[in-house]
């Protein structure tokens, strides 16, 4: 079995469990990304809008409980199915192909060590590329899913957009891969500079623990999530149900169509709107990824390794 193959399979097992525990806060995000509020509306305009655009915005908890009470707990819960697809697929590609440019980025950088340059460890542009080469094909091959898990209706996509409705929010996406891509960068940054103090405090030893696993994990999606949170609720907003009607303020032809209207219309903080929430959820879930995918690489080299001497 191949590392990629490893590293595939462990981050798609990591991914599931993370998705199960920290769902009901990605609900709950999805949800502030989504809900419109105009900023300012006139005497004449209020009689056009609705009282759900104008009710009040409430914090994390009070819209899980409102949640709790009137759709009932399954709801925290909507979209899980294809959600947990989602991300068995989406962590499983993106760990498989990160692995398969990482090994690529350690042998040129051994080459150059060889010719005089260099220590022959991968640097911080270069785990920026590798990650950032993994994310795109990551999400052109996994968007049609995350589509869905935001509308949760495949039908109702199709009619709406045809087959390309499938791709909405794409090019944010795709932009999004420097979110990864930041998180990866920082992560395999702390973790080589926490081995190499290790080794020198103690020579011989690098072994991290899964607790070091979880809080190098962490910082490093904090790190990312506050850089480019703007563009996941972009994303967001592309792949919800456009309303239609004569209310042009929350009908989007694009990416840069979304950004001009979500500020003109309702202001630049909505950007950030539910970000502490995110924090939350995608910092917890990222920590618990990196820990378990650790622990189950490990474990699956062990089992290889095992089944291979009992062979011979």
């Amino acid at each position: 079995m191949s590392e990629a193959l490893i590293n595939g399979l462990a981050g798609a097992a990591g991914g599931i469990v993370a998705q199960l525990i920290t769902y009901p806060l990605q609900t709950v995000n999805t949800r502030q990304h989504t809900e419109r509020k105009l900023k300012k509306a006139s005497d004449e305009d209020l009689e056009n809008i609705s009282e759900k655009k104008l009710q009040k915005h409430h914090g994390t908890l009070h819209l899980m409980c409102q949640v709790i009470r009137d759709e009932g707990w399954c709801r925290l819960y909507g979209g899980l199915m294809p959600s947990l697809v989602g991300t068995a697929a989406s962590q499983g590609i993106y760990y498989y192909f990160y692995q398969i440019f990482r090994s690529k980025a350690e042998k040129i950088a051994l080459d150059r060590r060889k010719n005089g340059k260099g220590d022959g460890s991968v640097g911080m542009l270069s785990s920026l590329l590798v990650a950032a080469f993994s994310g795109c094909l990551n999400v052109l091959f996994t968007n049609p899913i995350w589509v869905v898990v935001t509308r949760m209706q495949v039908q109702e996509v199709y009619d709406e957009a045809g087959l390309m409705g499938f791709w909405k929010g794409v090019m944010p996406t795709l932009i999004m891969v420097s979110n990864p891509s930041i998180q990866f960068m920082l992560y395999e940054t702390l973790l080589k500079r926490l081995r190499a103090k290790r080794a020198l405090n103690k020579p011989g030893l690098q072994s991290i623990s899964a607790v070091e696993i979880f809080l190098l994990g962490a910082l490093a999606k904090l790190g990312a999530t506050v850089t480019t949170y703007p563009l996941l609720v972009v994303k967001s907003r592309l792949q919800a149900k456009q309303q239609t009607g004569s209310d042009n303020a929350h009908q989007y032809t694009g990416t840069l169509d979304a950004i001009a209207k979500v500020i003109h219309h309702e202001g630049l903080s909505v950007l950030y709107k539910g970000m502490s929430t995110k924090i939350v959820q995608s910092v917890l879930a990222a920590a618990i990824l990196f820990m378990i995918k650790e622990e189950l690489v490990e474990a699956i080299r062990k089992m290889v390794s095992r089944n291979q001497k009992l062979i011979k």
